[in-house]
């Protein structure tokens, strides 16, 4: 370090004192405002002085300034010198045309316009530039605009809002964010050309290359910014504090737009960052950059069908969109409408006009195939997901690789430590790591996760070229079972017998982690569906019977729970499989009871229902089952009752009743009403309703025998059945007052099991009744509460 403290080199002349006077004010730790008040000059006369505005002050004010400054003698003659060299000179050299600048560029000292040597000064000072008043011409100019650049409104909107809404004191620094191929450059440069009017100082865009192997260092990067800016390299600090103070400082004024393109991290922008003033910064990365303070997020998502459709139309030609509106659809879902892989799509069907948009989409729908289609020239699908990929520690390379094997929309760390065999907290470091790199997004639910379908193809690639399958297989096996064992403890939580059946499967995988309440349980089995359901495929596929058995007997009670879901036909139809080639003849024929339900109460296929309660029934009668062949029974009656044929489904009722009767245990009672219950409910939609009014009756009074001699939720959610089945019974008849006390008597017994639920379609009933009994107002309170209980989320009590 020289005499003025900073790295020594030759200084200019006339014109460098207000780069020196700002550098000494930065290492000082004081404020415009502060030295103004020091020095006795003011604001706006400093302001001048570091702006370059005014050349040349008097020695006076020079001193003033050294004394302020609390700089030593050397440093205070180095001020001086630059200072005196600005002033005024009557010379010839000083007046000739070869003085002058030239534009963009900065003047020259009337020294070197003499064609004289500049003055000697004193080591340690640093030599500087006059920073003209506007951004100079530069290699950090804005690249050209993309002018089909579609969508991001809101985004834009956004932005230009927080342009326009100034704070000198609170620099707008707007971070665009997300996953690769979102085109965050494309709308951090679109942005700044559609600013351009509100920045008159200028526009600048600096790559920070955030994905190559070195990034561009701080330094480097203010290096690049203060030259921009007007400042010589022999000017430009060797300190990357000393450059930041200098940065802050030139354009503290400036109403100009800087772009940093493709941030590594917070610790290579931080610096890059204005203090104050005017000035706006819009950083792109695909990183999250958590720990950046006082920054405006604009994460970025894939675009919406429309707007891809739209994106597509300006790059392939409105024409041809238009012409297959179907095929572009697909195509845009093909490319997740990610806009990279839209552009590339797109930018392959323009250089093939002659080619159907629906072939592209037939290329494209290979998996296999799809990353390696999508390259147009030097944009590649692949290598975006690769400079991500490569920048990931290793165990966070294999998270990502093996979130590739989840099978839902969105999954939870719990399921991916599954697949990779470490802990729950470790995945999910893992996980926040992956979403802050983009390569992950959080999903709606909390502590869920998405992968881009592009990115799981990408993954799934990884996996297959940097693990060995053998080792991915046992750990897919691993993973597999623990989700079968989770799912089918979860299910047996729904069981009315779950006491008993507590022993019948195999315990949680994980009990200090496991759904401890019906609530949890089926929360978890409604989330992991996809997963515990594709773990049900693999386990089928890979012959493991008993475990597709017992799975599937857990989850014929939580089955009750989600009768408008579809999954039960598969379920049950690879549990019946899987009884068949262990030749358990028993299983066989639950599961094809369960597989009529399935038909007959979530699918309404009645004719299927009915075929295959009748080949459950000819098995349960074969092995000698009388319980098996009373579901089965009862199951046929329904189907017939649905397909009205009325006195056939009768007759399968009071068989499936007398089947029951033998049955001695709780679920041979339970099955006993239900058939005569259903039987009774035929009779009345047959228009034999008081034989249905007496058959109900002694279903109730059985029910209420059952309830006094053994108190529980069972016989007082039979009893609210039945009691339902009495008052439509009596409303048949226009027996008002009746069917009210029996719509009542229902709810307080649905009350008393817990199972509020089950109550929407007797106040719905009741509310009817009450209308025709002329009570309006109770009317319209009990069917109102109704629709409340209709449009609640759905819980259920075991």
């Amino acid at each position: 370090m020289g005499a003025a403290g900073i790295p020594g080199e030759e200084l200019g002349a006339a014109g460098e004192f207000c780069l020196l006077l700002a550098r000494f004010r930065v290492r000082a730790g004081l404020t415009q405002d502060d030295l103004a008040q020091a020095a006795g000059i003011s604001l706006r006369a400093l302001g001048d002085l570091e702006r370059g505005r005014t050349r040349g002050p008097q020695r006076r004010t020079v001193q003033a300034l050294a004394r302020a400054l609390r700089l030593d003698p050397a440093q205070a003659d180095a001020l001086e010198r630059t200072a005196n060299a600005g002033r005024p000179r009557r010379t010839p050299a000083a007046a000739s045309p070869t003085a002058s600048a030239t534009p963009g560029a900065a003047p020259r000292t009337a020294a070197a316009a003499a064609g004289q040597p500049a003055a000697a000064v004193p080591s340690g000072v640093v030599p500087s530039a006059v920073v003209p008043s506007a951004v100079v011409p530069s290699a950090l100019a804005l690249p050209r605009d993309i002018a089909d650049f579609t969508a991001r409104e809101d985004a834009l909107a956004r932005l230009h809002a927080l342009a326009r809404d100034a704070d000198p004191a609170h620099p707008r620094i707007v971070l665009a964010c997300g996953q690769p191929g979102l085109g965050k450059t494309a709308f951090a440069l679109h942005a700044a050309h559609t600013l351009a009017p509100l920045f008159p100082d200028g526009q600048l865009s600096l790559d920070l290359r955030g994905m190559a192997p070195t990034p561009l260092t701080p330094r480097e990067a203010l290096a690049q910014l203060l030259r921009a800016l007007g400042v010589a390299d022999s000017a430009v600090p060797a300190d990357t504090e000393e450059r930041a103070g200098l940065y802050r400082s030139l354009i503290r004024d400036k109403r100009l737009v800087l772009v940093l393109d493709n941030a590594a991290d917070e610790a290579q922008v931080r610096p890059l960052l204005p203090g104050s003033g005017p000035a706006l910064t819009v950083i792109t990365s695909r990183h999250t950059l958590p720990g950046l303070e006082s920054v405006h997020r604009l994460p970025l998502e894939v675009l919406a069908p429309a707007e891809a459709a739209a994106l597509l139309a300006r790059i392939a030609g409105p024409d041809r969109v238009a012409a297959e509106p179907g095929a572009a659809a697909d195509l845009a879902r093909l490319c997740g409408h990610l806009p990279l892989a839209l552009r590339i799509a797109g930018q392959r069907l323009a250089a093939r006009p002659q080619q159907r948009i629906s072939q592209l989409v037939r290329q494209l729908s290979a998996e296999e195939d799809r990353l390696d289609l999508l390259e147009a020239g030097d944009l590649r699908v692949r290598a975006a997901f690769a400079l991500s990929y490569r920048k990931l520690p290793a165990h966070t390379q294999l998270v990502l690789r093996r979130c590739s094997l989840t099978a839902g929309y969105d999954f939870t760390a719990a399921t991916v430590a599954a697949y990779t065999g470490l802990m729950v907290p470790q995945t999910d470091r893992h996980l926040e790591a992956l979403t802050d790199a983009g390569l992950l997004q959080p999903a709606a639910t909390a502590e869920r996760y998405r992968l881009h379908d592009l990115v799981r193809l990408y993954a799934g690639e990884q996996l297959g070229t940097e693990e060995d399958p053998a080792v991915v297989a046992a750990d897919r096996d691993r993973a597999s079972a623990w989700l079968l064992r989770r799912a089918a403890a979860a299910a047996l939580l729904f069981s009315p017998e779950r006491e008993e059946d507590a022993g019948l499967g195999v315990p949680d995988p994980d009990p200090a982690t496991a759904p401890a309440t019906v609530a949890e349980a089926r929360s978890w089995l409604e989330d992991e569906l996809p997963e515990w359901l594709a773990a049900l495929r693999r386990a089928h596929t890979e012959g493991r019977h008993q475990q597709v058995i017992d799975t599937a007997e857990a989850m014929h009670w939580f089955s009750d729970c989600l009768m408008h879901r579809d999954v039960w036909a598969e379920v049950f139809q690879l549990s019946v499989h899987a009884a068949r080639a262990t030749g358990d003849r028993l299983a066989e024929t639950v599961h094809l009871n369960y597989l009529a339900w399935t038909h007959l109460t979530c699918l309404h296929q009645y004719q299927q229902g009915l075929a295959f309660g009748r080949e459950a029934l000819e098995l349960a009668r074969r092995i000698e089952h009388p319980e098996q062949e009373a579901w089965a029974l009862t199951y046929c009656g329904s189907s017939l009752r649905r397909l009205l044929r009325h006195q056939e489904a009768i007759d399968a009722y009071r068989q499936a009743a007398t089947a029951f009767a033998t049955v001695e245990s709780r679920s041979g009672q339970v099955g006993r009403l239900v058939a005569t219950r259903f039987a009774g409910a035929c009779l009345r939609e047959s228009g034999r309703v008081e034989e249905a009014l007496e058959t109900h009756r002694r279903a109730l009074a059985d029910t209420l025998r059952w309830l006094d001699s053994a108190p529980s939720h069972i016989p007082h959610l039979m009893a609210g059945f039945v009691g339902h089945e009495l008052g439509l019974d009596h409303a048949a008849l226009r027996h008002w007052p009746a069917a009210e006390h029996a719509y009542r008597q229902a709810l307080a017994h649905f009350e008393a099991a817990g199972r509020p639920d089950s109550m929407t379609l007797t106040l719905t009933e009741l509310g009817t009744v009450l209308i025709e009994l002329g009570r309006t107002i109770e009317a319209r309170a009990v069917l109102a509460s109704a629709l409340t209980d209709l449009t609640a989320p759905t819980t259920s009590a075991g």
